[in-house]
């Protein structure tokens, strides 16, 4: 047992100095092993078969919407469910994210475990575990919290260390932009809207300072990333609960598709804060912001990443134009095969159950 302590001390202490990282350094561990690829030779796996069973697919979409290499998004909405179902998607949205430092908004699943609400959260760690090498969270973050009111955070590193929200798109954004990416993870727990009216300016303001400070241009050398899974759908395995709001058939399937892309319409084109209340008023209850009305996952990150986009292009003297480069679920194209790559699927995707998933961006 002495020997494997001392071997494992060795192997631990080469790789830090390999990555240069101190020993006291706190490094944010992966969540989701199984969903997600966390290994290198995984992500290039996963990529060569995406590539493979919808290349064309990915090809017309970026032609038809005059997508080029040197397209720069400023603000992306991206899914976060197994990269065995939402596969395609990743490539297709965040191939042209060009900037390294990134605002990533993530869903708080688990909040209501420890109690958080009202306040965005932020995380104490230095690093994140990521497929190409540790991803470093970007000094802007403690800078954007020194800027802002200590009513409008919590630090909270038991929940930052949970959520898998941020995890499934890391290693895409590693492959595309480069394993030198900075991050600022933000989480958003249960929020009611007036309340993220309350600090998405302020927040806003405390990145556009930053920006100034640095010199950085928004898509360039800066980017927002909000995640989110489109709707939960069904009436099996939820909980016990029935998503299944049109009914668990072909029929009811069809008209949940409708009423998506009726939420969607309300993040695409020029975005405004009245745009963005009626995606709340389609999502959360009128009655109770804690409760769903619709079932996006990402019903506080979604509003509360793109009210601060909005008032950070204000600030900037620049629009923000989304367009949906494609929306899927779960059981509209093929499961990508991960079984051989150590990997799998974290859901069941039937008729009874499955999930949407909207890829959007902004220029």
């Amino acid at each position: 047992m002495k020997k494997l302590g001392i071997i494992a001390f060795l192997l631990m202490f080469i790789s830090a100095c390999h990555n240069n990282i101190p020993e006291t350094t706190k490094i944010r561990d992966f969540v989701d092993t199984v969903g997600f690829a966390h290994k290198a030779w995984q992500v290039d796996s996963v990529l060569v078969r995406i590539d493979r069973l919808f290349g064309s697919g990915i090809d017309h979409i970026i032609d038809s919407l005059g997508i080029t290499s040197e397209t720069a998004w400023k603000v992306v909405i991206s899914p976060h469910d197994d990269h065995a179902y939402a596969s395609y998607l990743y490539p297709l949205l965040l191939r042209n994210i060009k900037a390294k430092k990134l605002i990533i908004f993530g869903v708080a699943h688990k909040a209501w475990k420890l109690g958080l609400q009202d306040s965005l959260i932020f995380g104490t760690f230095d690093y994140w575990k990521g497929a190409f090498g540790d991803i470093k969270i970007s000094p802007l973050r403690d800078e954007i919290i020194a800027l802002l009111p200590q009513s409008t955070y919590t630090i909270n590193d038991s929940m930052m260390a949970i959520e898998h929200s941020i995890e499934a798109f890391l290693p895409f954004l590693q492959k595309f932009i480069g394993p030198d990416i900075e991050i600022v993870p933000i989480l958003v727990p249960y929020m009611s809207y007036d309340r993220m009216q309350e600090i998405a300016p302020k927040l806003a303001n405390a990145i556009a300072t930053i920006m100034k400070k640095h010199n950085l241009q928004l898509g360039k050398d800066l980017a927002i990333i909000i995640s989110t899974d489109a709707v939960h759908y069904g009436d099996q395995q939820w909980g016990g609960k029935n998503f299944a709001y049109y009914g668990a058939d072909s029929a009811g399937y069809r008209k949940a598709i409708k009423h998506e892309h009726e939420i969607i319409s309300t993040l695409t084109g020029e975005i405004t804060p009245q745009k963005i209340k009626l995606f709340t008023q389609y999502t959360v209850q009128d009655t109770n912001y804690k409760e769903y009305k619709w079932t996006w996952c990402g019903r506080y990150s979604v509003p509360m990443g793109l009210l601060t986009a909005y008032y950070l292009s204000q600030m900037l003297n620049q629009n923000l134009n989304g367009v949906l480069l494609d929306y899927a679920t779960s059981i509209d194209h093929p499961t990508l095969k991960v079984e051989d790559l150590g990997m799998g699927t974290t859901a069941p995707a039937n008729i009874r159950h499955w999930v949407g998933y909207a890829a959007i961006a902004y220029k």
